[in-house]
């Protein structure tokens, strides 16, 4: 072997692995998260979760993803941990269809059709079919297809060339012996677990073991071992992720590397007993790519098959290895409230954005109840309802910062066209809820002071203002149901109806300035009139910047002003009508 074979060899291992990120990649920017979705909502029993494992596994072409995921369920309190123990354990069987995959290397045969199938006939023509959708095609969608042709092609071509560089290592005596040390059971183990965290992915350790198998200097007995200690590598990742969670959360971590263990154990009873009792007639054949991908999918399978009726009992074992922290009285001490998003969701960034989503419902929920209540004090003032108001805008502006700082980390990512217009919607929506809430607290505060002071508002003031209120409470009512529905539809009522509020503020600021100027209204009470109806102006604003978020977006573009200068157009027939019935609905009799 050559320093030009050992160059190739090195060129091909970094096309390989480069094909495979861009094609792992490609795979879950199309996926946008639903695969994600389905493993939420779809394992409510342990057959399911196996299924699923294994397919979105064999999809997305990373179990750790897949496994991090699920340990990410575990601790944001999605799935319970028997729940996760079949996402567990499919996300095992889903990896072996890339072995299969690339077993195509070791194809031999003279028939047109076998040669058709070998990777460097068919790897081209993907290469060339992906290079025309990346440069030519407009969509998105295609763009991102022909990524993913790209990177298969890519990947084979690097295993095709690993394969022939490797084709002189049979001749070396130094070579070959190595390999016959990988017998030893222990040794091989170790050095399947170290390849498989050095790359972080079983996939592209079992290709290389694949490529390496091509020179036909790899046994059964040297390969075996290697497999079986490539898939306790794998769990590596998943532990590192599980530092900083709660304990049920390190329990599916552990539980993933235990399975494994106990997998590894069996089969090597079974294989090296049974070689030293009945000679297994194999032990020192020599393996192939397609040897090793049938050795991979049968330990795989035979781990699951055998430990799926112990699921509860991993379960069990999980929580006498993993105790929860108990009190000076030997009472179980509650895990620490969780982060508001996963941090671990972010390795698939769609799925993140739906966790956001469902925060962001829950920032509308909040923002909408403490208008409600804030309204309610026009009439009277309630000590419960103040505290409430307080304890939801501290809730609010904590799912600000949280929320934000989670959408910069996604920001960061690979996303498609689809996630960074829902990221701008998100990222839109929770300033303005943060923002109504704030204003909702500037109006309980007004009617505090008031409340001390013993302050009251004329009877023509208090009618005004009520049915302003009644203006602000259908607005923030249609904001927040078209947010939470996404519904462009009822966001296009906002619009009509900010403009009558704000035509309200004008109206009832005129008049109140008249009974000032008739001394029915002091100045101090004059400027706490003001500032409510300023506040339900403010709140009428923000939800207006939402729905024309919503709107906005729903047609694939974000041009506030030019939506804004459109809609409000004396020619908009649609508009016009709504303002009027608005108009006459809130009009101050």
């Amino acid at each position: 072997m050559t320093i030009f074979d050992v160059l190739t060899l090195i060129g091909g291992l970094a096309m390989f692995l480069f094909g495979m990120n861009v094609m792992g990649d490609s795979l879950e920017k199309i996926s946008g998260g639903k695969l994600e979705s389905i493993l939420e909502k779809m394992t409510n029993n342990r057959i399911k979760g196996v299924l699923l494992g294994l397919v979105v596994t064999a999809v997305i072409q990373s179990s750790g993803a897949v496994t991090v995921m699920a340990v990410g369920f575990v601790n944001s309190g999605i799935m319970a941990l028997r729940q996760v123990i079949g996402i567990i354990m499919g996300a095992n069987i889903g990896p072996t269809a890339t072995a299969w995959i690339l077993s195509l290397t070791g194809i031999e045969g003279s028939n047109v059709f076998i040669n058709l199938l070998k990777p460097e006939a068919f790897s081209p023509i993907l290469a060339f079919i992906g290079i025309i959708l990346v440069m030519f095609s407009k969509g998105e969608k295609k763009h991102t297809i022909g990524n993913i042709l790209v990177g298969f092609a890519i990947l084979m071509i690097g295993m095709t060339t690993m394969s022939d560089s490797m084709s002189g290592l049979k001749d070396i005596p130094q070579f070959t012996n190595l390999l016959v040390k990988f017998s030893n059971p222990i040794l091989g183990i170790l050095a399947g677990a170290l390849l498989t965290t050095a790359l972080q992915s079983s996939s592209a350790s079992v290709g290389i073991l694949q490529a390496l198998s091509s020179t036909g200097a790899i046994s059964v007995s040297a390969a075996f071992p290697i497999i079986l200690g490539q898939n306790i590598g794998s769990c590596t990742t998943v532990l590192i992720s599980s530092i900083g969670a709660n304990k049920n959360a390190k329990r599916a971590a552990w539980a993933h590397l235990t399975f494994n263990v106990i997998g590894v154990v069996l089969a090597m009873v079974l294989f090296y007993g049974g070689n030293a009792i009945f000679g297994l007639p194999f032990f020192s054949e020599k393996v192939g790519p397609a040897s090793i991908a049938v050795i991979h999918s049968v330990f795989n399978i035979f781990a699951t098959v055998v430990l799926f009726p112990f699921g509860n009992q991993l379960e069990k074992l999980m929580y006498i290895l993993i105790k929860d922290d108990k009190d000076e009285n030997g009472e179980p001490v509650g895990e620490k409230e969780t982060a508001l998003v996963e941090e671990r969701f972010l390795i698939s960034p769609g799925y993140a954005l739906d966790k956001v989503k469902e925060k962001c419902d829950e920032m509308a929920v909040l923002a909408k109840e403490n208008i409600s209540m804030s309204l309610d004090f026009i009439k009277i003032y309630s000590k419960v309802k103040d505290e409430k108001i307080k304890a939801n805008e501290k809730r609010l502006d904590a799912y600000e910062d949280e929320l934000e700082t989670y959408l910069v980390k996604i920001s960061s990512m690979n996303l498609n066209v689809a996630d960074s217009m829902r990221l701008n919607k998100y990222s839109h929506a929770i300033g303005n809820f943060e923002r109504i809430g704030d204003y909702g607290v500037n109006i309980l505060k007004t009617k505090r002071k008031m409340h001390k002071d013993k302050i009251h508002f004329s009877e023509d003031a208090n009618r005004e203002l009520e049915v302003m209120g009644r203006a602000v409470q259908e607005i923030i009512e249609n904001s927040t149901k078209a947010f939470i529905d996404d519904n462009a539809e009822l966001a296009m009522t906002v619009e009509p109806l900010e403009q009558v509020i704000d035509n309200l503020k004008a109206e009832l600021r005129e008049k109140h300035e008249k009974r000032m100027d008739s001394g029915e209204c002091t100045v101090e009470n004059g400027m706490l009139f003001f500032d409510i109806i300023n506040s339900f102006e403010r709140i009428a604003d923000h939800c207006s910047n939402l729905a024309v978020c919503i709107i906005e977006l729903s047609q694939g573009s974000y041009q506030t002003h030019r939506y804004l200068k459109g809609v409000k157009n004396s020619n908009n027939k649609t508009f016009m009508e709504q303002f009027e019935i608005y108009l006459n609905k809130y009009a101050l009799k």
